[in-house]
């Protein structure tokens, strides 16, 4: 025990510790109360309240770039536009927490500095500080549920350009907005070509005296209304709705599985397609120039654009869009490699994030400190060497939630399983079957590789060759695969006798 431990408040010790109380946290503990309810159960939240990205993320326009209605929880329906801001998602977790008497299982401003493992106690111990006060705490816990995110909520990704200290204007991240950026007649750049600069540019061009887009690549974009047909049809003959968030849910997880499948399938069809919805709102020339992708369709997310809004920017000339590569900044804005200057008052930064694994910190398992990279994975959940842990970490090609949902189904069905065997301690290992398995990256890049996987590849578990060892980011299987996983594979070790579990506050 180390000296924190020694001198930290002791918090308390619960059936199942879960890390975070943004869309995956939230979503763990009405699960755990659901499918589990005699357990003892804590979130512990860094932030002041609950919502994750939604609560950090404070750029102009922030908004979903996924539809509502498979983002958002199975169990409880979605009444908005399919596209929504981080005011209605917030709003929306706020009903989940408050119908299902969530909060005050959640410790707010709780930062985990240290998770510790002891197979003598069959035991994690968890090391946090109340930034409110400083106090050290301790908490204690059966069982580890990770559902903090994969990328560092304190800072984003920014690339080192030459020149940047030269630059006279303000450089900003979108992930660290700051209160005080006045934007009003000024001269704007963008660095990026994902969602946050397709959310950003539109939402801020009214304001600005112009935006350009800077973008090195160009990206996919799927335009159209921020509507559903079916739910509005459903909506107008007065159908419950829970009966539409049902069938509008499946409409649109059967139209994603077609459009992936076609993607793979037939991927110049579908490119054809993608770029006639973008010439159809700024033509054939501009959609050639700086908005055709050199990659083929989803191998790199897709992001929804609500009624073609950024591309409705550029034809009315309030924006425009460069596609080149940096130079160096300048005092008066950044000097492109094919010679052109772009001035700026301005510069914003949308370039990604950091990959953050396990939420910055440190683990240990019984005396050695844990590297995620030496481990292997089962199924993107679980992983070898590490105990009574599972990781939530979602679909790239389709909603975070829905896998949120499924491993919830899987950690209840676990926990439940271990407490019938009456054993305390339960881990994935490669059976005889595996030991001479060809191990591979977390992600085959050639299926997906987006910057910040590429960047932090290194710091994730390896793949195995099976389908047991790899996270397939295939929804349409996995949905039918997991609940089907047999809890008595010889993939699961358990070990240890069941202690008393505390009582469900």
């Amino acid at each position: 025990m180390n000296a924190v431990t020694a001198t930290a408040t002791d918090a308390g010790h619960f059936d199942v510790l879960i890390v975070g109380a943004g869309i995956s946290g939230v979503g763990a503990a009405y699960h755990l109360r659901q499918q589990s309810p005699d357990r003892s159960f804590v979130v512990l939240e860094t932030l002041e309240s609950f919502g994750g990205t939604w609560l950090t993320h404070k750029y102009p326009g922030i908004r979903s770039d996924s539809d509502l209605y498979t983002f958002g929880y199975r169990f409880k329906p979605w009444v908005g536009p399919p596209i929504a801001t981080a005011e209605e998602i917030l709003s929306y977790m706020g009903e989940v927490i408050e119908e299902n008497d969530l909060a005050p299982h959640i410790r707010y401003r709780h930062r985990i500095e240290r998770a510790t493992w002891s197979s003598e106690r069959n035991l994690w111990t968890i090391e946090a500080v109340r930034l409110d006060t400083g106090e050290p705490l301790r908490f204690t816990a059966n069982f580890l549920w990770m559902c903090q995110g994969y990328y560092r909520q304190s800072e984003g990704y920014t690339p080192e350009w030459a020149g940047m200290d030269s630059f006279e204007g303000r450089i900003v991240h979108p992930q660290t907005w700051p209160d005080d950026l006045e934007l009003k007649g000024k001269k704007v750049v963008i660095i990026g070509s994902g969602a946050t600069a397709a959310t950003l540019l539109p939402n801020i061009a009214d304001d600005c005296g112009h935006v350009t887009l800077l973008q090195r690549s160009p990206t996919y974009f799927i335009p159209g209304r921020n509507a559903i047909d079916i739910a509005d049809q459903l909506r107008l003959l007065e159908v419950d709705e829970a009966w539409i968030h049902e069938i509008v849910r499946r409409q649109q997880l059967y139209n994603q599985d077609l459009f992936t499948r076609r993607s793979i399938e037939e991927p110049e069809v579908v490119k054809a397609e993608l770029l006639a919805g973008v010439s159809a709102f700024v033509g054939p020339e501009i959609t050639a120039k700086h908005f055709t992708p050199s990659y083929r369709p989803w191998r790199q997310r897709i992001a929804f654009v609500p009624d073609g809004d950024i591309f409705q920017a550029v034809k009315q000339g309030k924006a425009s869009v460069v596609t080149d590569e940096i130079d160096r900044f300048t005092e008066k804005g950044i000097l492109l490699k094919s010679g052109e200057t772009l001035e700026a008052d301005v510069i914003i930064t949308a370039t990604g994030f950091n990959l953050n694994v396990l939420g910055d910190i440190d683990f240990v398992v019984d005396g050695k400190p844990l590297d995620f990279a030496n481990t292997v994975t089962y199924r993107g959940m679980m992983f070898t060497g590490v105990p009574n842990m599972v990781w939530v970490f979602g679909y790239f090609r389709a909603s975070w939630t829905l896998r949120a949902d499924l491993i919830a189904d899987f950690v209840c069905r676990l926990l439940n399983h271990m407490r019938d065997k009456g054993v305390s301690k339960v881990e994935v290992a490669l059976r005889p079957e595996d030991k001479d398995m060809a191990l591979k990256p977390w992600i085959d890049p050639e299926n997906f590789n987006p910057g910040y996987l590429m960047r932090g590849m290194h710091l994730l578990p390896k793949a195995g060759d099976k389908p047991e060892w790899r996270h397939s980011q295939d929804y349409w299987r996995e949905k039918d695969e997991l609940p089907l996983i047999d809890l008595d594979d010889p993939a699961f070790v358990y070990g240890g006798k069941a202690a008393a579990e505390t009582k469900a506050a």
